[in-house]
């Protein structure tokens, strides 16, 4: 099945309906949207001379042009090769020549970038919005093109924090799968009327775009085209039922933005990407009422592999309910998710172990990589390279990334559950916790404290709050304080470049 099929469907059921707006004006309703769609997939194939299959790269900041592109490239039965728009120009150049594409649209801010860059196989650079964009959209429409299940839709390229990127191949199976799923899972209360992409659509924001197309609804991209609470707050106020997905530090962005707005609108903030403490996830639901739903996926299996619910979330009487805020809840409708130790046995509830998970999400392989896609998927089921431990009812609490897990005198220790616990300090507003080499234990517990309003919490009263919660073998042996902390472009801390950065300044020095 073509995912191109849903955009057609909602032309043909409901052409009026608006389905791109920015900020809180309608550009094109689906009739529209879909004509142009079509006659750019024509274009696609006779102007830029693509034959079916080939990669069409997206190298765009959100904007209304971007689902066009994406559904274009559907309709005529080519992948599309979705890249954050925020990566450096080596990088562009690298997943373009990785992937093979063979044409690429662009938004006007990074034009010059991509036509600096060397890639063999580029033959066309299309900016989009501007005259040459528009003359692809006076080609005929065209019917839309076949796709088997298992056809190559979107190449995911993974953000990269150690080495090159690998490119995940999801078909369109993996893609409606990860729909179907959001459905019945992450946002399962109608009307879906509306879905805020603040975050960018070349990642997990673009994903559920695509649900959102199958039922009709109106994808709003904020004006400004990045993330600013007050622009948020205002249009949330203006679109009823509205939807969206963020990173959890946007989450936290929001709750600290001093606005006094009506949220009544909101019908769900679906966040993923990274761990939320418990402390924020509380204080969101304090602001919001009970209107946010995790879930918990890779590029690998596309935003699909748990999921905690709004009800989960609302459950405060439960007598766990500190505890699964802090998981990631429950295997998602679709997949199987396991633990495994490093023979790949199978674990009971109660022991830490190795995620892994198999089911119509999980990507086809890595582009190119037989040797990558061989050691992730191997005995069928996908390694996710997460720790996590699943209590007896099910629900799953993530450890730590299998490298990040820190081994003192033998002995495991997971960083998130000593950051859990100094995130409860009023003065931390970020932390990060690594392992230092250590000749004597072999690794030593780091702490990377962002204070609040630039201000330092006592290491003191820190420890003291270590030695309230956790072991005190668990107590970081040393608090560096630091105005930000370094992530990529998804907001994911990057504690690779933690250790980097640890280890130039001499440790405990």
């Amino acid at each position: 099945m073509n995912l191109a099929a849903w955009m057609e469907r909602a032309a043909r059921s409901g052409g009026d309906r608006p389905a791109l707006a920015l900020g809180t004006s309608v550009v094109r309703a689906y009739g529209l949207l879909h004509d142009r769609v079509a006659r750019l997939a024509r274009a696609m194939r006779e102007e830029l001379g693509l034959a079916p299959g080939e990669r069409v790269g997206l190298v765009m900041k959100n904007c209304p042009e971007y689902f066009e592109v994406l559904f274009a490239a559907w309709h005529g039965g080519f992948a599309a090769v979705p890249i954050n728009a925020k990566l450096h120009a080596s990088e562009f150049q690298y997943i373009l020549e990785h992937s093979g594409a063979s044409a690429c649209f662009v938004t006007p801010d990074l034009a010059e970038t991509i036509h600096s860059i060397d890639v063999g196989t580029l033959r066309r650079i299309v900016v989009v919005g501007e005259a040459e964009y528009e003359a692809l959209l006076r080609a005929e429409p065209m019917d839309l093109a076949d796709a088997a299940p298992d056809d190559l839709a979107w190449l995911f390229y993974t953000s990269g924090t150690t080495g090159r990127p690998k490119g995940a191949m999801l078909s369109h199976r993996n893609l409606a799968t990860m729909s179907y799923c959001y459905f019945s899972d992450v946002d399962p209360a109608a009307p879906w009327t509306s879905i805020l992409h603040a975050a960018p659509m070349s990642h997990g924001s673009g994903c559920y775009g695509l649900a959102h197309v199958m039922q009709g609804s109106c994808q709003v991209l904020p004006e400004s085209g990045g993330f600013y609470p007050e622009e948020i707050y205002q249009l949330i106020e203006a679109w009823p039922h509205l939807s969206f997905f963020a990173a959890p530090t946007m989450v936290k962005r929001l709750i600290d933005h001093p606005a006094d707005t009506d949220t009544s609108n909101l019908k769900v903030i679906f966040y993923g990407g990274g761990p939320m403490y418990v402390a924020d996830t509380i204080a969101a639901l304090d602001r919001f009422g009970d209107k946010l739903s995790q879930l918990y996926g890779q590029g690998e299996s596309p935003m699909t592999i748990t999921y905690l619910d709004q009800a989960m979330h609302a459950e405060r009487d439960h007598p766990r309910w500190m505890e699964r805020l802090g998981s990631v809840g429950v295997q998602q409708s679709a997949v199987e998710v396991r633990t495994v130790d490093a023979d790949d046995n199978f674990l009971p509830p109660g022991e830490a172990g190795e995620i892994v998970v198999r089911g119509d999400a999980v990507m086809l392989g890595y582009w190119r990589n037989p040797e990558a896609t061989g050691e992730t998927l191997r005995g069928g089921w996908l390694h996710t390279g997460d720790v996590g431990v699943f209590d007896e009812d099910g629900f799953l609490t993530l450890k730590d990334r299998s490298k990040d897990m820190i081994i003192s005198g033998g002995t495991n220790i997971y960083p998130r559950e000593i950051e859990e616990v100094l995130q409860r300090h009023a003065g931390v507003a970020e932390v990060s916790v690594i392992g230092r080499p250590d000749p004597e234990w072999g690794e030593v517990v780091v702490a990377y404290v962002v204070g609040r309003e630039g201000r330092e919490p006592p290491p003191a009263e820190l420890d003291a709050l270590c030695l309230e919660h956790i072991a005190r073998f668990k107590r970081p042996k040393d608090y560096r304080f630091v105005t930000a902390l370094p992530k990529n472009n998804y907001g994911k801390v990057l504690k690779v470049e933690l250790r980097e950065i640890d280890a130039k300044q001499g440790g405990s020095e």
